[in-house]
């Protein structure tokens, strides 16, 4: 069942980054920031609870910087934007 939620959590990021890729979705949309966040906190959890340190590293940080560009969405700013 890891498995299948791992895969999960692996394609709602790597559907955001191939979408991003071809153009049908930008990095500061409210869409491609959530399948990064839910990806990323799919992964922090499994990494939590195999206490893979490096792994946690990776998909906390991920998971952080996803909801920062939300909370800035939120704001009514260009997550990324200088000021």
């Amino acid at each position: 069942m890891d498995q299948v939620i791992q895969v999960v959590g692996a394609l709602l990021i790597l559907v955001a980054f191939a979408a991003n890729q071809r153009g049908l979705m930008g990095p500061h949309e409210r869409r491609y920031l959530w399948l990064n966040l839910l990806g990323s906190l799919i992964l922090t959890g499994i990494a939590l609870h195999n206490r893979d340190i490096g792994f946690l590293m990776l998909e906390g940080v991920w998971a952080i910087v996803s909801a920062w560009g939300l909370v800035q969405l939120a704001r009514g700013k260009e997550p990324g934007a200088s000021h």
